[in-house]
């Protein structure tokens, strides 16, 4: 199975707190997840990395 990110780990990658990141979910700003293991959403890296480059403010961004 492919590396899955969580909350913490899509925080860690874009240098914030896991609550902001829950935020951006409940507010519509975060891809849905790709998939869901006892009701946790999990991210592929890759589509976190598209959702940070199409962010607006951080279209020169490389992380």
């Amino acid at each position: 199975m492919s590396e899955l990110w969580s909350y913490k780990d899509i925080a860690a990658h874009i240098k914030v707190q896991p609550d902001t990141v829950r935020s951006y979910r409940k507010h519509g700003l975060l891809p849905p997840p790709d998939r869901v293991e006892s009701g946790r959403p999990y991210w592929f890296p890759d589509t976190v990395r598209r959702w940070v480059a199409a962010r607006p403010g951080n279209r020169n961004r490389r992380d």
